[in-house]
C-alpha cells in the first residue's frame, strides 16, 4: 500500500479520496524539518501547502518519496532544483484559485472606491461620519488591467457586469481575444493615463517588476485607485506611499507585498490604504479545489504513472525517456530564448523537427519549448499543461516532421509569429 504524509492541513473530502484509492494518508501538520524527515522515511507522497517547507536537506533525506504536491499554485517552499535531480515528481494545482482571487481584486476594488474600512473602523469607535465619507461610482468608470492572463480575465468579465469601461495591457493578448473578452486592448502608457482604477494581474519578473514606478505614478490621473492581488514587488511601495500622502492617488488596496509579512514597512500606518494578509487564495471554496485536486493527482501518479500539472518533470515511459533525452536540454534553450527575444502578442509557433529528432516522442519536447517560450509572461504554465495554456490564448501550435537528413543528423527549429514579426531559432 502506498502512504501519503499530509503536512498541512487538508480537507476530509482530500482525505476520502486517498482512502478511496487504497493509499494511507497520515496527518501531522507544524513539523520541523528533523520531524518531517523522519515522518517521510516511509512514505511515497508529501502534500504542503504554503507552511511547510520542502527544502533540499529534506527531498535528498527521503529515498522512498516520489511525488510532492503542492494544493496552491506556488512552489517557492519545494526545492525544486533538488526534486527533479532526486527524481521527485513536483505538482501544483494551477487554476484552484482563480476564481477566489479574482473576486478578491473586485472586493478590494468596491472597498477603495467607497472607503469600506474606515467607514468601518470609524464607527465602531463611535463616530459617525456620514457627511465625510464620500466614494466615488464604479459605473461608467474606466478600469485598467495589467495582465489579462486566467485571473486577470475572469476581473475583466466581472468588472463588465459592474458596468466598467475595461481596458487591458498585455502585450500577449491577442486583439482577438480581447474583442471576445469585451475590453479594449492599449499600451500601458495609455493604461496609466486613462484609468480611474488600475489592478494588477501580472506574474513578477524582470520586466515588470515595479511596473507601477514613480515615473508611472506621474503618468496617471489625480484621484487614481490601485489594486494589487498579484505579486509584491510590482508596485515601487516607497513611490505608493508618497502619492498616497500627496493626494495623486485617492486610494488604494494591496494583498501582496514585497515581503511577507510587511513587518516595518513603510505602508503600515498609511491613510486611503487598504491592507490584507494575502486573502487571495483564502476561500473555503478555493482551498477544497485545490486539496481534492491535489489528492486526485497523487493518487493517479502513485497508481497508473499519469500526471497532471507537474512543474518539474513530463509523463514519459523509461524507453522513451532515453530516446528524448538528449534534446530536452536544446528545447528548453530554445524556447527560453524566443521567450526573452518575444514582446508582443503570441499568433503561432511552429517547431520543425528533422532527421534524428522527427522520430522521438515529440511531446515532451514541444511541451518543453512551448513551456520554456511563455514562462516569463504566464505565472500558471508548467510543462504539463503549457500546450492548453498556449490555445487558451488563441495561439496556434503546428509541428512538422521531416525525415530525411540534410545538413545535420538532427534539428530543431522554432518559428514564433506574433502581431508585429517572426523570428526563427535552432
Amino acid at each position: 500500500m502506498y502512504k501519503v504524509l499530509i503536512a498541512d492541513k487538508l480537507s476530509n473530502e482530500a482525505l476520502a479520496i486517498f482512502k478511496e484509492n487504497g493509499i494511507e494518508a497520515i496527518t501531522k501538520t507544524d513539523l520541523d524539518a528533523k520531524s518531517l524527515i523522519k515522518e517521510l522515511q516511509d512514505c511515497d507522497g508529501l502534500v504542503v501547502r504554503s507552511a511547510t517547507k520542502a527544502t533540499k536537506e529534506v527531498i535528498e533525506s527521503c529515498k522512498k518519496l516520489k511525488v510532492i504536491g503542492r494544493a496552491g499554485i506556488g512552489v517557492d517552499n519545494v526545492d525544486l532544483d533538488a526534486a527533479t535531480s532526486n527524481g521527485k515528481v513536483v505538482m501544483n494545482t494551477p487554476f484552484g484559485n482563480s476564481i477566489t482571487t479574482a473576486e478578491h481584486a473586485i472586493t478590494l476594488i468596491l472597498s477603495t472606491a467607497r472607503q469600506i474600512p474606515y467607514a468601518d473602523k470609524t464607527t465602531h469607535e463611535g463616530k459617525w461620519e456620514k457627511s465625510t465619507i464620500k466614494g466615488v461610482e464604479v459605473t461608467g468608470k474606466t478600469l485598467g488591467i495589467i495582465g489579462c492572463g486566467n485571473i486577470g480575465t475572469i476581473v475583466a468579465q466581472r468588472a463588465l457586469g459592474l458596468q466598467f469601461k475595461v481596458i487591458v495591457f498585455d502585450p500577449f493578448l491577442q486583439d482577438k481575444r480581447a474583442i471576445e473578452l469585451g475590453v479594449e486592448k492599449v499600451a500601458l502608457d495609455d493604461l496609466l493615463k486613462r484609468s480611474d482604477f488600475i489592478t494588477l494581474h501580472t506574474p513578477l519578473n524582470e520586466k515588470t517588476k515595479n511596473i507601477i514606478s514613480k515615473e508611472a505614478f506621474k503618468k496617471m490621473k489625480k484621484g487614481v485607485r490601485i489594486v494589487n492581488c498579484a505579486r509584491g514587488g510590482l508596485i515601487d511601495e516607497v513611490a505608493l506611499k508618497e502619492n498616497l500622502e500627496n493626494g495623486h492617488v485617492a486610494s488604494a488596496a494591496l494583498d501582496v507585498f514585497i515581503e511577507e509579512p510587511p513587518k516595518g514597512s513603510p505602508l503600515l500606518g498609511t491613510k486611503n490604504l487598504i491592507l490584507t494578509p494575502h486573502l487571495g487564495a483564502s476561500t473555503t471554496e478555493a482551498q477544497e479545489k485545490v486539496a481534492v485536486q491535489i489528492a486526485e493527482q497523487i493518487s493517479d501518479y502513485l497508481k497508473t504513472g499519469a500526471i497532471t500539472n507537474a512543474v518539474n518533470t513530463f509523463s514519459l515511459t523509461a524507453k522513451e525517456y532515453q530516446s528524448v533525452k538528449p534534446f530536452l536540454k536544446l528545447s528548453s534553450l530554445l524556447g527560453g530564448f524566443a521567450g526573452q527575444l518575444t514582446e508582443n502578442a503570441i499568433k503561432s509557433i511552429q517547431i520543425e523537427f528533422e532527421g534524428t529528432a522527427a522520430n522521438v516522442n515529440s511531446a515532451p519536447l514541444t511541451q518543453t519549448i512551448i513551456y520554456s517560450l511563455l514562462k516569463p509572461t504566464t505565472d500558471s504554465v508548467n510543462v504539463i499543461n503549457s500546450v492548453l495554456v498556449a490555445k487558451s490564448k488563441s495561439i496556434s501550435i503546428s509541428e512538422v516532421k521531416h525525415q530525411k537528413e540534410n545538413d545535420y543528423q538532427s534539428l530543431i527549429k522554432l518559428t514564433v509569429t506574433t502581431d508585429k514579426q517572426t523570428r526563427s531559432v535552432s
